[in-house]
């Protein structure tokens, strides 16, 4: 038995749980499921292996005590107010987050955020080893945890370790600005399999590795000596992650979902156009930019806001981080502009929800919508495109996709755009709103066959084959250029 071997052969660890705490009008506590799709991908895993999940439960504070749930073993986190400050909106949102981000805002770098980063890792790293099983598989998620897999290796060199990273990883001249770009590379290296969401991330690592380390790659596999001296292969590859498809696709086709459609299409005035745009509110999202665009196309006349609406979704985020803040504040003001010269009396020419949509809405919206707008500076991946095409059982709708987005490399049938140019995205959505059906359906019908060939059951599957095999072989050079070929 290896000393300090818990008894779960597969540990997720990520950076909250896979629950949400409910607290009753009695104050009695209960745990609901997330509706997220990494929780959907890998909860057969879970269920099928015995597997338990260690996660923050989203409160500062002292943990719960671990607990079973949907035949998974929940492991909490501790994180005190400090933590969530330094850690977690500090280090992970201000630090990595614009870094990794391509530097759209300015990452700010504090010595006591990053002893805090330090901290949290080894914390989750020690809670992950004391659950998993002599010889178990470890999956780590994303950028909050990158120096869980060496603290993991140094615990339990037993264990075979994966680490996904959900959003871009950044080119050497950007990475290299981060003081501690070392420990964080070092970090990383202790898994055995490292995915990302684009080949060009991967590609990203790999440079870094070469450069910071002088350590050579060959066919995306990296030779690295470990503290006793022993030799071992590490990996890294893309793994392009998706959607519960066929959930999406049982949800828009409820009686319930069909009659929202109808009345969403009456409330915003049909037969006008709907434009849709859904972000969490965040910078890199480029909602500012289709603002803009928007705007120009109603002053130039392109547009006529009889004819067009556009709904702007944004769900909130790191509210108290000052920069999500002043974004929150330059959208409103647009918005109130843009209503202000072109919105009549019960006729806005924009629709700004700001809060959170039931799931069902937000299925009415897709369906609803006749152009998605999909404009973000910087993505690992966007999901919401995906989910869009995977709604639209009329196989009607258009999706302008900008090419900053993991989903670019993937989602042919899109009208893709460079969001920094204006004038670009404003001949796009133009486009988009002249577009027959015929040439609709042509488009649509290629995204969804991709979104239903490639869902995130898919995703799990093959990440966990390519570390239980130990070859580390994500996107082949073949799929990616089914998936790119006659991308317009």
């Amino acid at each position: 038995m290896t000393e300090g071997a818990g008894e779960y052969d597969f540990v997720v660890v990520a950076n909250r749980l896979p629950v949400d705490r409910v607290v009753a009008d009695d104050g009695e506590v209960t745990w609901r499921t997330s509706p997220g799709g990494l929780v959907t991908a890998l909860e057969p895993v879970m269920r099928q292996a015995d597997g338990a999940w260690v996660g923050w439960s989203g409160d500062a504070g002292e943990a719960p005590a671990p607990f079973d749930t949907d035949e998974m073993r929940l492991v909490p986190v501790p994180l005190s107010e400090e933590e969530v400050a330094t850690y977690y909106e500090g280090f992970s949102n201000d630090t990595l987050w614009p870094l990794y981000h391509d530097v759209i805002a300015v990452p700010t770098y504090h010595r006591t955020w990053w002893d805090a980063y330090v901290r949290v890792n080894r914390r989750f790293a020690e809670a992950a080893a004391a659950q998993a099983a002599p010889g178990a598989t470890v999956w780590v998620q994303d950028y909050q945890l990158q120096l869980v897999p060496a603290a993991l290796r140094e615990l339990r060199p037993d264990l075979k370790i994966g680490f996904f990273n959900h959003i871009p990883f950044p080119p050497y001249e950007l990475f290299a600005q981060m003081p501690w770009r070392r420990q964080v590379v070092e970090g990383l290296l202790g898994a055995d399999l490292l995915g990302f969401q684009r080949q060009s991330d991967a590609n990203n690592f790999l440079r870094v590795c070469r450069r910071l380390l002088g350590i050579d790659s060959r066919r995306h596999r990296i030779v690295v000596t470990d503290s006793g001296g022993a030799q071992r292969e590490v990996h890294a590859a893309a793994f392009p992650i998706s959607i519960d498809t066929p959930a999406f696709e049982e949800l828009a086709g409820r009686d319930s979902v069909q009659s929202r459609v109808t009345e969403v299409r009456f409330e915003l005035g049909a037969p006008r156009k709907l434009l849709l745009g859904v972000d969490r509110l965040d910078y890199t999202k480029g909602i500012m930019h289709r603002l803009k665009a928007y705007g120009e196309l109603l002053d130039d006349g392109v547009v006529d806001p009889e004819d067009t609406v556009f709904v702007q979704v944004a769900t909130p985020s790191r509210e108290r981080v000052d920069s999500y803040r002043q974004l929150r504040d330059e959208i409103e003001l647009a918005v109130g502009r843009i209503n202000g010269e072109h919105g009549t009396i019960g006729r806005a020419a924009v629709h700004y929800l700001h809060h959170n949509q039931p799931r069902e809405e937000m299925s009415s919206l897709y369906q609803a919508a006749d152009v998605m707008l999909v404009t973000a500076l910087r993505d690992g991946m966007n999901l919401v495109a995906k989910e869009y095409a995977a709604s639209r059982l009329d196989e009607r709708g258009v999706l302008v996709l900008s090419e900053f987005t993991g989903a670019a490399d993937e989602l042919n049938g899109s009208l893709l755009v460079n969001p920094h140019d204006i004038s670009d995205l404003k001949r796009t959505i133009a486009q988009a709103l002249q577009m027959d059906e015929k040439e609709q359906t042509r488009r649509m019908r290629q995204l969804r066959r991709r979104v239903r060939s490639h869902d995130v059951t898919r995703w799990a599957e093959q990440f966990l084959a390519a570390l239980e095999s130990g070859h580390g072989s994500g996107t082949t050079v073949s799929e990616h250029a089914q998936a790119t070929a006659g991308r317009s």
